[in-house]
């Protein structure tokens, strides 16, 4: 694992597109490719060359002229940076359709993360399994975390208690959360929260939709009017 000083120094931006990167080239590497070019990661990652050779060098990564990068080992890399296969705890905070499809999902234990706990309060659920995992009361919480630790926790309750669960968490030393509630968390500074709101990506793809629409249909007005 790299220093915590050399970790301090890499830019948000950079942060985002190693998970990029490191994305592209275990699907690489599950394909057999044994070598990649700046050029060629940076079109599969939709930046420039220039900003794969700057990330990766903040990594003391450099490939080969004329050869390029090794896939695993550059893969490697920057999951050390990531802190791809550690061991990650991750506790799930709502167990619905989408809390249960997260259960399942590949990327979890590939990425090193492992659930260490479900919450939710609905007695129905509560002290029934889901995927093997016992579902404890939110309000359990403090208990139950003392027994294994969660480092991330995943929110995907209904908006309006996502607040109160997201400062349940915090107050047990939870400090990163994926936010999957359609609302504004707000938590201490030193929280580091990621919102994914599939419906608001949904309407923003239907606006320009719609926008590229209007704009056909005032093309053809326009056409037939000349």
């Amino acid at each position: 694992m790299q220093p915590r000083k050399d970790l301090d120094r890499i830019p948000p931006v950079s942060i985002n597109r190693f998970a990029t990167y490191h994305r592209i080239l275990s699907w690489l590497e599950d394909s057999g490719v044994m070598t990649v070019s700046s050029e060629g990661l940076a079109e599969f990652a939709g930046v420039t060359s220039a900003n794969v050779r700057r990330d990766l060098s903040r990594l003391g990564a450099f490939g080969t002229r004329g050869s390029g990068y090794e896939v695993a080992i550059l893969r490697q890399k920057i999951g050390e940076s990531l802190g791809v296969g550690g061991d990650r705890p991750v506790c799930i905070a709502g167990v619905g359709n989408l809390g249960k499809a997260l259960l399942t999902y590949p990327g979890l234990s590939r990425g090193g993360f492992r659930i260490c706990a479900l919450y939710d309060a609905d007695p129905a659920k509560v002290g029934t399994d889901a995927a093997g995992h016992r579902i404890e009361h939110i309000d359990n919480l403090p208990e139950a975390n003392r027994k294994d630790p969660a480092v991330i926790a995943v929110i995907t309750s209904p908006a309006m208690v996502a607040q109160d669960i997201a400062g349940k968490l915090y107050s047990v030393g939870v400090r990163e959360i994926l936010n999957f509630a359609p609302v504004h968390l707000t938590l201490p500074s030193d929280a580091v929260i990621r919102n994914l709101d599939v419906g608001m990506e949904l309407l923003v793809l239907s606006f320009h939709e719609t926008r590229r629409n209007a704009n056909r249909n005032a093309n053809s007005n326009a056409n037939r009017s000349g």
